[in-house]
């Protein structure tokens, strides 16, 4: 059997899609998001500065709720531009394991707010959730992604409501400022950017879910909802909803199966919650080809979960596949099987990836001079993590970037959703 044949018939292979006609779907859905027209892209403001500096040695609190982790503590920047961070907990992103109420979502914040209540003034919190910012640095929750369950903050203003949980505890005279993690991945890139004096910024967050946040400078910015005049706004993408582009059957049958059918389609392509899932599925398909040996066969055929992690783990030849996948029912040509399957899931996810970054970059109308490129700071665990994820984005990223004649340097900054909701906090009160 034509293993790499059959799957890019499943439209799983990179070879089964046109970049550039794929980059056009994704300017075009941009496009209108920004005019207000229907689109599978938000293209929401984001009412952050990009050009405030940074008080030294002045606290902040900052809350980072990410895909998987909740992470509260106290930050602060000091002469050198560093960030030292103190009093942090961090636990596991409520909602994800049970349905949790609003007011238990906000109990676990302020519970690790609360003991920190004279340390701070201001909350920069790192929201990374589809949500429509407001003038006021608010935010209303749009819809749950990565498998969260608080379904009564859907339509809430999260910033809002967690100032009224304070003021119940007797936490009074706070300031918070929303931002989706994107936005605080752009701002987090901006020292290193400035340094090598970038034209423009991006964040780009490829881990449990996906999105992009870039600087939109053209006239459409002046058809935005609440446009604030400034010549260049921060847009977050909501690039995980990205729909404009052809999906194979064993990718439908997967959003249908998962927590929000129809939504976040893109995402379902190329994070780290689905690629291991994607995999099984089609593992489990090619059973009846009999490719398998008996053992391995029949070890798919009652696996009920494939994460991520462990497809990369064979796929790194690390040694550390042994629990799921490196037992004797499986044969070294199981294996092989395997990675062929998970590299194809892996590439088209680094092409859909490459794509999405370069659709930004082009978006932005910056980049044209090579010393003054686009500084992206990209974050998250599965685009550094995963096996060859992160050198084919970048191939494919070169390859579309450069048949335009646009340069971008790609960084990683630690931390960086902390680092951009410090900074958002430090700096947008005083504006």
């Amino acid at each position: 059997m034509d293993i790499n044949g059959w799957l890019k018939e499943q439209m799983v292979s990179a070879e089964a899609y046109d970049a550039d006609a794929l980059l056009e779907n994704f300017l075009n859905e941009m496009e209108k998001g920004l005019n207000g027209e229907s689109s599978s892209l938000a293209m929401i403001p984001a009412y952050v500065g990009i050009d405030g500096r940074v008080p030294i040695d002045t606290p902040v609190a900052v809350i980072d709720a990410g895909g998987t982790n909740l992470r509260i503590g106290i930050a602060r920047f000091d002469t050198a531009g560093s960030l030292h961070l103190s009093h942090f907990s961090k636990q596991p992103m409520p909602g994800r394991d049970r349905e949790l109420t609003a007011a238990e979502f906000y109990a676990v914040l302020v519970d690790a707010l609360a003991p920190l209540k004279n340390e701070f003034e201001q909350i920069g919190f790192c929201f990374s959730y589809p949500a429509t910012i407001l003038p006021d640095y608010d935010g209303r929750l749009l819809h749950w992604t990565k498998e969260i369950k608080i379904p009564e903050l859907v339509g809430k203003h999260i910033g809002a409501g967690l100032l009224a949980a304070m003021e119940a505890r007797g936490i009074t005279g706070k300031q918070i400022v929303l931002l989706n993690d994107t936005v605080a991945a752009l701002l987090a890139g901006m020292a290193q950017g400035q340094a090598f004096n970038a034209a423009s910024y991006i964040g780009f967050i490829l881990g449990t879910g996906t999105n992009t946040a870039y600087v939109e400078c053209n006239e459409n910015i002046g058809k935005l909802d609440g446009y604030l005049g400034t010549g260049a706004q921060v847009i977050n993408v909501e690039s995980g909803g990205f729909a404009a582009f052809r999906r194979g059957p064993f990718d439908l049958q997967l959003d249908a199966r998962s927590e929000n059918p129809g939504g976040h389609v893109f995402e379902k392509t190329i994070s780290g919650v689905y690629m291991g899932p994607l995999t099984l599925e089609l593992l489990q398909a090619l059973i009846p080809e009999g490719i398998f040996s008996d053992g391995g066969a029949a070890a798919f055929s009652i696996m009920k979960n494939l994460s991520t992690i462990h497809i990369d783990n064979l796929a790194a030849d690390n040694g550390r596949d042994v629990d799921v996948l490196g037992f004797e029912a499986f044969t070294d040509a199981d294996r092989e099987i395997m990675k062929t399957v998970f590299a194809a899931v892996v590439e088209r996810a680094a092409l859909l990836t490459a794509v999405n970054i370069a659709a930004a970059v082009v978006k932005g109308g910056a980049g044209q001079d090579p010393e003054h490129p686009v500084c992206i700071n990209i974050d998250g665990s599965t685009y550094y993590k995963t096996h060859r994820l992160a050198e084919q984005v970048q191939t494919h990223l070169k390859n579309l970037l450069g048949a335009r004649g646009l340069h971008a340097r790609c960084i990683q900054v630690d931390d960086a959703p902390i680092v951009g909701a410090a900074i958002a906090g430090l700096t947008t009160f005083r504006l």
